[in-house]
């Protein structure tokens, strides 16, 4: 058994999450103290007892959901299986941050700061009703780009900006091209067309703003080689090297995420199964669309951590 170790991106937080790893294992608690001393601030009261509303603003959500991320790593740990029990680390957009942070190539304190300024930044990047995102259901990757450039009219961006599975993909830019994409879409051939309820257009030019920011940011941080090879978002391939890691960070806040072929590309390198470490499900039902034969399970609560302990 080959086990590949992905970690969520946003959508994924609930209030209440990872309470139970840092009130069972002190070295998951040790994760929230970190990220709390790191930003200055009570992050962990918000993601446990605070209200959803606030606990999904961006500059929130991401430092929240790495921190629960790196808490099931650790509850992993103190059962037993280590980060080098993984061929390959991938996230999901932030959850790339969370990968990272796993495999030692950023420090748990650095990458809740530079999720906190990439939320800031994206969150800022384009004023609130500007931009939208809509899921396309039941089209692939190919199409929808052909769609975003037949919607992208009047100087206006769309771009097809998550690769989620062979049933879904996500466009992303100005809120009345992503409308005409939605609408070309069923014309495609589309089973649906969801209008996504975020407050901005991520991972399309429009972001072009934050990505400026977090080269900044990125510049100043340390980035050391992952002990377990990193399957990047933008590349979907194999990067190790800390200086391409870097510039593809900063890519990424525009680029597409690439989570199809990057869960293709860990399957044809030998991965069977892949450990979900975090908050919630969603990578799981995407890696079942992507190829049926993968196996996946969660690790984000004590139960869980011991369940993968165990085999």
């Amino acid at each position: 058994m080959t086990i590949a170790f992905v970690f969520p991106g946003q959508g994924a937080q609930t209030i209440g999450m990872g309470k139970a790893l840092a009130d069972a294992y002190p070295a998951a608690k040790a994760v929230f103290d970190e990220v709390d001393a790191a930003l200055g601030e009570n992050l962990s009261g918000l993601i446990w007892e605070g209200d959803i509303e606030s606990l999904t603003l961006t500059q929130n959500a991401q430092p929240a959901l790495m921190a629960t991320s790196i808490a099931a790593l650790r509850a992993l740990e103190a059962e037993g299986v280590t980060i080098d029990r993984a061929a390959f680390v991938a996230g999901h957009s932030l959850g790339e941050y969370s990968a990272l942070a796993a495999s030692g190539a950023i420090s748990v304190s650095d990458t809740a700061r530079l999720l906190r300024t990439r939320g800031q930044a994206m969150q800022s990047a384009v004023p609130v009703g500007v931009g939208a995102m809509a899921a396309l259901l039941g089209l692939d990757f190919e199409t929808v780009k052909e769609v975003a450039a037949e919607a992208a009219t009047d100087g206006e961006v769309v771009q097809a900006a998550n690769d989620n599975d062979p049933t879904q993909v996500v466009v992303s830019g100005h809120k009345a091209a992503v409308e005409r994409a939605a609408e070309i879409a069923k014309t495609r051939g589309a089973k649906r067309a969801v209008m996504l309820p975020v407050s901005a257009p991520f991972h399309c030019a429009l972001m072009q703003p934050a990505a400026d920011v977090m080269a900044e940011a990125l510049a100043a941080v340390e980035i050391k080689s992952p002990t377990v090879p990193l399957i990047a978002n933008v590349r979907a391939d194999v990067v190790t090297d800390p200086a391409e890691i870097r510039a593809l960070l900063v890519e990424q806040v525009t680029g597409s995420v690439r989570w199809r072929e990057s869960v293709q590309v860990m399957a044809a390198k030998g991965v069977t199964e892949f450990w979900e470490i975090g908050a919630g499900k969603a990578l799981s039902g995407m890696i079942r669309k992507i190829d049926r034969s993968l196996t996946s399970r969660q690790v984000g609560t004590p139960e869980n951590a011991k369940a993968a302990a165990e085999a």
